[in-house]
């Protein structure tokens, strides 16, 4: 509702500004065109009595002016001749003009235009000859009419077209509105559960199609992480049932059968199922601080060579395997030690774990980059597995697992620490015995965002 008042808003205030803009374009254009004809019409009138004055001045000059002024056009249009002394010489029969004019006109030459009371405005010319003053004049009813009979069309018209044209913009633009009203009420619909729906999409190139482009990428990203969150969810729920299935099952066994039940071995196990939730649980609540962490911080100078070495001798002593580390060069790098060596020992755990028991580290800088490889002679990771053994909780084909556990976030939480550091983590395609993961880092540089703590 909020939306559709918001829309009809817009769609009144378009409609309101086009129509007052237009209004008042038709006002100051009927407003100069009024002027315009009253000039022009003006002009004509002063020409009929220029044309007049100079036969009046022409006869006089000629001595055959009679003191009878023959009138010309309107009734009430009028003609004198005065001398210096204000005596008229000749003049038209008196009109109607000599009762309405409201003053007598001036003495200067040139035209003017004098009120008359009551009736249309009057015209005049007055000239000066040889002594001789002589005045003309007309009155102005037909310009005025003519005025008058545009300024009323106009008052109907300028209405009248601010009226169609408002009535045509509210048309067009809730025209233009309505793929927006039929995206509101489509993202309206849109729940927990219907996150697949996406919005119209106009077959147009215009901000209103790039906003439906826009929600429904938006909406396609929400379900993907919608998905994945469901999927982790499920997938942690299943990992920490596990254990604690194994736990209950051990507890049970020895209730059921108390004389064969082993306290010691009992305690063990339910030690070793705990140690299991627990390594899990550090893991999700690893990744949740990763998802959240979005500030950047510079950390401090970590000797990745020294990480990586005292890894490789936990994993000599812990092991049956034979970790390689004579390619393993200074490299210097910013960021949490902690969370550094929980790369590199997510990787070599990885290794053992998938891989045989060959595992070669290396560690060298390169153009501004800190490299570190871990690379195993398992079986190796197929092509198109190699970009989903980085998600949550994935798991490979059984001929690389070789019956190992794990909850499947090793790799996943060495992901979200390395890219935390601003660095990167790969298979190497070209890699042909095994799998060789590269991770490359900047060397002494600033994380793009907090490292995980």
């Amino acid at each position: 509702m909020r939306v559709t008042r918001l829309i009809g808003g817009v769609r009144w205030r378009i409609t309101a500004a086009a129509t007052f803009v237009v209004l008042v374009v038709l006002v100051v254009t009927g407003g100069a065109l009024v002027a315009a004809q009253r000039s022009v019409l003006t002009d004509n009138v002063d020409e009929n009595l220029r044309r007049h004055s100079s036969a009046i001045i022409a006869a006089l000059d000629s001595g055959t002016q009679p003191a009878l002024i023959a009138s010309q056009g309107d009734d009430e249009s009028f003609a004198r001749v005065t001398d210096a002394a204000g005596r008229e010489i000749a003049a038209t029969a008196r009109t109607l003009a000599d009762a309405r004019l409201a003053a007598p006109p001036r003495s200067a030459d040139g035209f003017q235009t004098m009120r008359s009371s009551p009736g249309p405005d009057f015209r005049l010319l007055a000239t000066t000859r040889n002594g001789l003053r002589v005045l003309v004049g007309t009155p102005l009813d037909d310009v005025q009419d003519s005025v008058d009979t545009l300024l009323r069309g106009l008052l109907i018209a300028v209405p009248a077209a601010s009226l169609l044209l408002a009535v045509v913009v509210w048309l067009l633009v809730g025209r233009v509105l309505r793929p927006v009203e039929a995206i509101r009420r489509r993202v309206a619909g849109v729940s927990g559960s219907t996150l697949n729906r996406r919005v119209p999409e106009p077959k147009t190139q215009d901000e209103i199609a790039r906003l439906a482009r826009t929600m429904n990428e938006m909406l396609e990203r929400v379900e993907t992480a919608d998905t994945r969150q469901r999927r982790f969810v499920a997938d942690a729920s299943h990992e920490l049932r596990t254990p604690l299935a194994r736990i209950r099952a051990q507890l049970e066994v020895d209730r059921a059968h108390p004389e064969e039940a082993d306290a010691a071995a009992t305690r063990q196990s339910v030690l070793d199922e705990a140690d299991t939730l627990q390594r899990l649980i550090d893991d999700l609540l690893l990744l949740a601080r990763a998802d959240n962490a979005q500030e950047p911080r510079v950390g401090d100078l970590v000797d990745l060579d020294d990480v990586v070495m005292a890894e490789a001798r936990r994993m000599r002593g812990t092991e049956s395997v034979s970790v390689d580390v004579s390619r393993v060069s200074g490299a210097q790098v910013r960021g949490n030690r902690d969370r550094l060596a929980r790369v590199v020992r997510n990787l070599l755990d990885n290794a053992v774990q998938h891989g045989g028991p060959q595992i070669v580290v290396s560690l060298r800088e390169v153009d501004g980059q800190a490299e570190l490889t871990v690379a195993d002679d398992g079986p190796g990771i197929p092509a198109a597995e190699q970009d989903r053994v980085f998600e949550r909780f994935a798991r490979v084909d059984e001929a690389r697992s070789q019956g190992a556990g794990g909850s499947g976030l090793g790799l996943a939480i060495a992901r979200e620490i390395v890219a935390a550091h601003g660095g990167a983590i790969v298979i190497d395609p070209l890699h042909r015995s095994g799998a060789r993961f590269v991770v490359t880092l900047p060397i002494g540089g600033k994380t793009a965002r907090s490292p995980v703590s």
